[in-house]
């Protein structure tokens, strides 16, 4: 290294001496070694251990003796070593909690850490037996201080990952320290093993990344009195860690690669190897995004390193994360093969359904894999022998051993599904609602009983999801159908008073039909029934909403014709209009629903009886009151059936008009009042806001002012 550096490097880590200093010092007044925990003392002796490292290597720079570096490099071993311990003591599990089937720590893992520390130091030490030439020796050297970083990352990763919820805050600072000096150091490392010589500016600004991290050290010491944290790995732990050891190994391998492609390439060497390093990051981004190389090493870890191949509690929450994405059946069906697929490392499947009014089960969603429209009967082999067992069909198993099966026969169209592998039942108890049939894994897997009871499992809880979604379909389909019935009933009913008005005008032909006044009554009142029934059939097509919008109608000129219409058929109605008012609604409507409640007011007297209408303003409202003399009802008429539907008092009456009534008074932002007296009569008020018209002009208005 360049002795002009020498000065820069020692400022460096004379900065990192101080803070390491501080912090000894800080641990000194919390206690003793020898009078704390063992995770604190694991933890004195790592920060022992840095400070003799960054002393010597200070006092290296310091004094200029550059050729002599050993002591420092071995400071750095020790430092390791020492980081190593406390992170493998965190990790292992208290002797009296330790309610747990998996290794908390992979097997390799801990020999790897010792065996890196004892390599690397070996290896400083054979520097001076003169055996090595110094290009070579310090190609070496690097792989070997590489490796230290790899694994201690490793370990900070599996301890932020393992770690309890509760405990994440107080782990975290300690996990961004150490995390920050090893990356620091992986691409110190790497890129003095790349190009064979170490970066001075880099290797400057490393005694400097020390003096940042102290601080975080400092406040995850703060937040751990005892450091006993707990730690609980799981498979997804082990699986990451996995995968980012292979990574590591898999960069120091092409790493060693590309030293021997420049040492030998003459000429062309730093342009093979800068070649080298691009094919060798797109090959890691090719591996790490492959399903395949992701399902190997899952399995693989599932396998070695637990006891249980599955964490359940992982597999579930993804299992019901991902039945939820998504509401419609059609996608549900997918979701449903997505996460049945993920279990085993499936590539695809096919989902098998019996909807509502289908006698067969028929194919209703595929993913990665053929369709078939070949339906499979309820009563066939195959569905049987699932709704009877609940077993999960392992079609490799039934190729090669098809006694274990006993009288099952697989049906045609499933022998030629290519890819097929798995049949998993979906079963509510002891109806099956379908099954799911699942493509070959992307990597060797063995079906043994842990997978089939995983799989039967999930499979009860999709068949409970489908018939959910079904049952809500149902429901809404339901509804749907009860809204247009509930819409043809007041159809009908208008059409029943058509029909009424029209079974009158044909009674009173036969004596007026050589009337000229009454054959122009008689167009006139066809024409309006044929437009009525018209509205009627658009009403009917469109939904519960009228066709048009609402707007000002004269209620005056309304009740006129209400009581022209019952003077024509031979009833009076005594009419009171105490203003012209108007209010917002359809006018037919208006007229119809003023008009019923004369019509139960008539029928509801004798004619010798009186109905009045009377018309005024109550407020910012407009009151419609219909009032008669007749037989009244009682209160528990009125509060339990007036407003309900069929519910009527009359003998061929439906229970719809005052239904109707109401309801649209009630979307107009009106309410209805009854008041009535059995033998005395009933009032009945309507209440509507009132439509302003206005006839003079604001100008007018500030004129007058």
């Amino acid at each position: 290294m360049d002795i002009a550096s020498a000065p820069l490097i020692a400022w460096s880590f004379g900065l990192a001496a101080g803070a390491y200093t501080l912090f000894a010092v800080y641990l000194l007044s919390v206690g003793l070694p020898w009078q704390s925990a063992r995770h604190l003392r694991a933890l004195w002796l790592a920060v022992v251990c840095s400070l003799l490292w960054v002393w010597l290597s200070w006092s290296t720079f310091a004094t200029d003796d550059l050729p002599s570096q050993l002591p420092a490099a071995i400071g750095d071993m020790l430092r390791y070593g020492a980081w190593f311990a406390f992170l493998i003591l965190l990790l292992k599990p208290e002797a009296t909690n330790s309610q747990t089937n998996v290794n908390v720590l992979p097997g390799w893992l801990i020999p790897a850490c010792w065996l890196s520390i004892g390599g690397g130091l070996l290896w400083q030490l054979l520097k001076f037996s003169g055996q090595w030439e110094d290009e070579q020796w310090l190609h070496n050297a690097m792989f070997l201080a590489l490796a230290m970083p790899v694994l201690g990352l490793i370990l900070v990763e599996q301890l932020l990952r393992g770690v309890n919820d509760d405990a994440v805050w107080n782990i975290k600072p300690l996990c961004f320290a150490l995390g920050g000096q090893f990356i620091f150091d992986i691409y110190l490392f790497s890129d003095a093993l790349m190009f064979n010589r170490i970066n001075q500016d880099t290797f400057t600004a490393r005694g400097i990344v020390h003096t940042l991290t102290v601080p975080l050290l400092l406040l995850a010491t703060l937040r751990n009195r005892d450091w006993s944290a707990k730690v609980r790995l799981s498979q997804q732990a082990v699986f990451h860690s996995a995968s980012l050891l292979l990574a590591g190994v898999y960069l120091m391998f092409m790493a060693g690669v590309g030293y021997y492609v420049r040492y030998f390439g003459g000429d062309w060497g730093q342009a093979l190897q800068l070649a080298l390093l691009f094919a060798t990051l797109l090959g890691l981004g090719v591996l790490l995004a492959s399903g395949t190389v992701r399902a190997k090493v899952r399995v693989l870890v599932g396998k070695h390193f637990f006891s249980y191949r599955y964490d359940y509690r992982e597999e579930w929450l993804r299992f019901t994360r991902t039945l939820s994405a998504q509401e419609s059946p059609l996608a549900m069906g997918q979701q449903v093969i997505r996460g049945l697929a993920a279990m085993v490392e499936s590539s695809g499947g096919s989902l098998w359904l019996r909807e509502t009014g289908e006698a067969n089960y028929r194919q209703t969603t595929h993913w990665n894999m053929a369709s078939s429209p070949a339906p499979e009967p309820p009563d066939s082999s195959l569905a049987q022998f699932l709704m009877r067992s609940g077993w999960i069909v392992n079609l490799e198993e039934y190729r090669s051993y098809p006694g274990r099966y006993r009288e099952l026969k697989i049906p045609s169209w499933l022998s030629e599904l290519p890819g097929a592998w798995l049949i998993v039942p979906l079963m509510i108890g002891s109806e099956m609602t379908g099954f799911v049939v699942l493509a070959n894994s992307r990597t060797p897997i063995d079906v043994n009983w842990e997978v089939n009871d995983l799989l039967r499992t999930a499979g009860c809880q999709a068949a409970s999801f489908l018939a959910n979604m079904q049952a809500t379909e149902a429901l809404l389909e339901a509804r749907k159908f009860d809204a247009f019935n509930r819409m043809s009933a007041f159809v009908v009913h208008d059409l029943k008073n058509i029909i009424t008005q029209l079974s009158l005008m044909l009674k009173n032909a036969e004596r007026h039909r050589a009337n000229p006044e009454f054959q122009q009554d008689m167009l006139m009142t066809v024409e309006h029934s044929v437009e009525r029934m018209r509205q009627l059939m658009m009403q009917l097509r469109e939904g519960a909403t009228p066709p048009g919008t609402a707007f000002g109608v004269g209620l005056a000129d309304v009740i006129e014709r209400i009581r022209e219409e019952k003077s024509s058929q031979g009833r009076v109605v005594d009419v009171q209009l105490c203003e012209k008012l108007a209010a917002r609604g359809h006018e037919d409507r208006l007229e119809r629903v003023i008009g019923h409640l004369a019509q139960n007011a008539l029928d509801a007297t004798d004619p010798s009886g009186q109905v009045a209408i009377k018309l005024e303003r109550r407020g910012d409202r407009a009151a419609v009151e219909v009032s008669d003399s007749g037989h009244g009802m009682t209160r528990e008429f009125i509060r339990e059936r007036l407003f309900k539907p069929f519910q009527s008092t009359k003998r061929a009456g439906m229970g719809i008009g005052a239904y109707e009534s109401a309801q649209y008074i009630r979307e107009l932002g009106g309410e209805m009042l009854v008041e009535s007296e059995v033998g005395k009569g009933t009032r009945i008020t309507v209440l509507l806001p009132l439509f302003e018209v206005r006839t003079e002009s604001d100008l007018r208005e500030r004129e007058t002012a």
